[in-house]
């Protein structure tokens, strides 16, 4: 009989693997959770007109997390403007030592204090993360540990204050393995918190095109949320860490035949030239209409709360007008469709004010689109 010897590490991994199965099939098939819906859409709503502050997850400044990059007066600015909620991103795989992490809660306890003291629901978010097709076995561990560990940490803040984001934008993979991370991940809170109002993504950078194509968890208590940037075209036309793609630049929004830039040639034979080529028709406020109906005719098919987690425009390009234009039109429209809506973000390159956060540096059309000089 031939002998069969199993290295330790494989059944290291098989033991992850049905544990993880395990995990995935009991928030699928096991008993739903229903707590009180009108107060999980409210959860939801109390979101809307929010912000992210992205500093902790900006790892590519150096010390990062001995700076206080958000001050007392920051808060009191968002509170001026009429901002309700502060999403906050932290790059939580990037800061894996027992040093940087007690730092990392060090910030969010002290950002947990300033919402708390302003009257700000906080939101926070697992940026940054490396999990993709074939790594999500072995990844999703890992994120369930840390999500425990928050979990245990923050269990008497109140769930109508504290929420939790799994995951921001799963990467473009196959959405079944994305949906069973998803659901191992939640399961896994569940076990220690059943009141946390917890926000999950669909994969492909929460594409609103993925999210209307999920059916949702057997968890009541979840927000789905989406981001959207629609036309891309537009909102990052110059941002250099896409690629080729978005070089041309000089794009106004909504499309105006008239001094329409050419095509870069760096983007000849990629999506930016088909996307240029459809601009006529996606770079005006209809279609943002249109895209934004698609989410919402979701969540009304299944009765869940939604959150646009981010909308914003890359600042390095794009000119004031047609920026201040375009937040005012998707805030018009999440509005009228009542789905709540996140600013992508505060004080980083696709932040609404002209240099650093003041009043005195928000132009008066970005003012007027987000509502702040109806408030005066």
């Amino acid at each position: 009989m031939k002998k069969i010897e199993f290295s330790t590490l494989f059944i290291n991994k098989l033991l992850v693997t049905l544990v993880f199965l395990t995990l995935s099939l009991s928030v699928k098939s096991g008993p739903k959770l229903s707590p009180d819906r009108a107060a999980i859409f409210k959860r939801a709503n109390s979101l809307d007109n929010g912000v992210s502050i992205s500093w902790l997850e900006q790892i590519w400044n150096s010390n990062i997390l001995d700076k206080n990059a958000i001050k007392a007066t920051d808060f009191a600015l968002l509170k001026q403007l009429g901002f309700k909620s502060i999403r906050l991103p932290i790059a939580f795989t990037h800061f894996q030592t027992d040093n940087l992490m007690q730092k990392v809660l060090k910030h969010i306890d002290e950002t947990i204090k300033f919402c708390r003291l302003y009257g700000f629901k906080l939101i926070i978010c697992y940026h940054s993360g490396n999990i993709n097709d074939d790594n999500y076995l072995s990844e999703t561990p890992g994120i369930i540990n840390l999500w425990i560990s928050l979990t245990k940490r923050y269990i008497n803040e109140s769930p109508d204050n504290l929420f939790f984001e799994l995951y921001n934008e799963p990467p473009h993979m196959d959405p079944n393995k994305w949906e069973d991370a998803a659901h191992s991940i939640v399961t896994s809170i569940r076990q220690i918190d059943k009141k946390r109002t917890l926000i999950v993504g669909a994969s492909n950078f929460n594409s609103i095109y993925e999210l209307s194509r999920t059916v949702p968890m057997r968890d009541d208590n979840i927000i789905y949320t989406f981001h959207f940037y629609e036309p891309f075209f537009f909102t990052h036309q110059g941002a250099g860490w896409i690629g080729d793609q978005e070089a041309t630049t000089g794009i106004p929004f909504p499309y105006k035949k008239e001094g329409f830039p050419e095509l870069n040639p760096r983007a000849k034979n990629t999506w930016g030239e088909t996307n240029y080529n459809q601009y006529s028709r996606d770079g005006n406020e209809q279609s943002v209409k249109d895209k934004l109906q698609i989410v919402k005719n979701w969540s009304l098919k299944y009765d869940v709360p939604v959150l646009c987690g981010e909308y914003g425009v890359y600042n390095k390009y794009a000119d004031l007008d047609s920026r201040c234009r375009y937040i005012k039109a998707v805030r018009q429209t999440l509005k009228a469709l009542n789905m709540p809506g996140i600013m992508w973000d505060y004080n980083a390159n696709f932040s609404i004010f002209n240099g650093e956060p003041s009043l005195q540096n928000l132009p008066d059309c970005m003012k007027d689109a987000i509502g702040y000089a109806i408030k005066k």
